[in-house]
């Protein structure tokens, strides 16, 4: 079954952790399967924003600690470098597209996250986005998403395999 990436931003440093104890209880009630899942918050006043991989992500579907480095890294801390790596970051944005996370998708969060905001992270199967929508109503949460494809998704588990 396909997954989908979903990244929900809020306009506050704590509302991803607000948001992330909500997915929890639901995925522990059975309401939905999170696979994987991280929170990158940005607290006022600091240089670079926390970023965390769920605790609770499911051990057969996470995709580890080194896609997230991976992914993260890429959004907040390669361009903090600047034009130094110049090709590099085309490459590694480059790898991201084949995998369908796209550089519309990388460049939009990385103009959205600023100090003061956090997002969530939440990768699982296509049909579960709307379970999520239902459960940050109300929450002043926007709603990102990359959908990958069996393949996609295979690539990416095969590429980051721990």
């Amino acid at each position: 079954m396909a997954a989908t990436l979903s990244v929900w931003e809020f306009d506050t440093s704590a509302g991803a952790d607000e948001a992330h104890v909500k997915v929890d209880r639901l995925h522990a009630e059975e309401v939905f399967t999170v696979s994987d899942g991280a929170i990158v918050s940005w607290e006022p006043g600091t240089r670079k924003p926390r970023t965390a991989q769920f605790p609770s992500a499911d051990p057969e579907g996470a995709l580890g600690g080194s896609f997230w480095g991976f992914l993260f890294g890429v959004m907040f801390f390669v361009p903090l470098i600047g034009m130094t790596l110049g090709a590099a970051t085309g490459i590694i944005a480059g790898a991201l597209t084949d995998v369908g996370i796209d550089d519309n998708f990388i460049r939009r969060i990385r103009r959205d996250l600023r100090p003061g905001t956090s997002a969530l992270f939440v990768l699982t199967s296509s049909t579960e986005v709307d379970r999520l929508t239902q459960a940050f109503r109300g929450a002043n949460a926007r709603l990102l998403q990359a959908d990958l494809s069996d393949k996609q998704e295979a690539a990416i588990r095969t590429a980051f395999a721990d």
